[in-house]
């Protein structure tokens, strides 16, 4: 395994095969703009792809918010700057991390542990799977503000819930909070604020136990199928699962089947 990368706002644990990056902003609410995350963050997840020896990431924030996703504070003078140097810095700051999390080999489980706003919100979305606390709350809220959600969270939003919520969401910027978000769609679970990371980790434990080459290949098909007609798709089906016959890991996992035993996987 190569080394981590070095941190500033964000620090990295791992666990066997299971990482876990932990926005350490709080005194900001963990906001994606005028802090080190949105480098850190695209910055982890292509450290991730690189390492076979890792097979889940979990995102989390320190503090009480998940994100606040922009820096409001400093909104204002941000939006002096001229329309094309805006513009760029969208493309080389915030869009960087949706960009990222498409491109993630593994899966990606977002323990919201408070507030997911604006950007904060998009990114969880761009996440596998979305496990909260009690303390979860969520918001398209850009138009509340007089913008647009410039980091894709359409694209992702719309995806998650479908059209008519997504477009609900962002038209009026309200909040929802952990109990409505997981009856709508947006939470897997609701946890107790003491068990969030608890049970995080017990479900990316669980995947990481798994092959990792096919949870890999399960992943890009799941991307791939999003986009892809059936056809295509098949033919796309037929390769991958043709390689994973050919694991050392199916191997093993059939051994595992009719020993009645777990089986010992080393992702080859």
């Amino acid at each position: 395994m190569t080394a981590p990368p070095e941190l500033k706002d964000s620090s990295l644990d791992i666990d066997g095969r299971v990482a876990m990056l932990t926005f350490r902003r709080d005194d900001v609410r963990n906001a994606l703009t005028s802090t080190e995350l949105v480098a850190e963050i695209p910055r982890v997840i292509a450290w991730a792809n690189a390492n076979p020896e890792i097979s889940v990431l979990i995102m989390t924030g320190e503090g009480s918010a998940f994100s606040a996703g922009g820096n409001i504070k400093t909104m204002g003078e941000r939006a002096k700057a001229p329309p094309f140097v805006l513009e760029q810095n969208y493309r080389s700051g915030v869009q960087r991390i949706p960009l990222a999390l498409e491109r993630a080999e593994i899966p990606v489980i977002a323990a919201v542990n408070g507030p997911a706003i604006g950007a904060g919100f998009d990114m969880a979305n761009m996440c596998d799977i979305r496990i909260g606390s009690t303390h979860a709350q969520f918001g398209e809220t850009f138009a509340n503000l007089g913008i647009i959600a410039g980091d894709g969270g359409s694209w992702f939003l719309q995806r998650l819930l479908g059209y008519q919520r997504a477009a609900e969401l962002t038209f009026t910027g309200r909040i929802v909070k952990a109990e409505e978000a997981k009856e709508i769609g947006i939470l897997l679970e609701v946890t107790a604020p003491d068990q969030l990371l608890p049970r995080a980790q017990e479900l990316a434990a669980k995947i990481a136990a798994k092959p990792p080459q096919a949870i890999r290949y399960a992943k890009r098909l799941l991307k791939l199928a999003q986009r892809q007609d059936l056809e295509e798709h098949l033919e796309v089906c037929s390769t991958f699962q043709a390689i994973c016959h050919k694991t050392e890991d199916h191997a093993e996992a059939l051994a595992a089947f009719f020993e009645k035993r777990q089986g010992s996987f080393k992702g080859k």
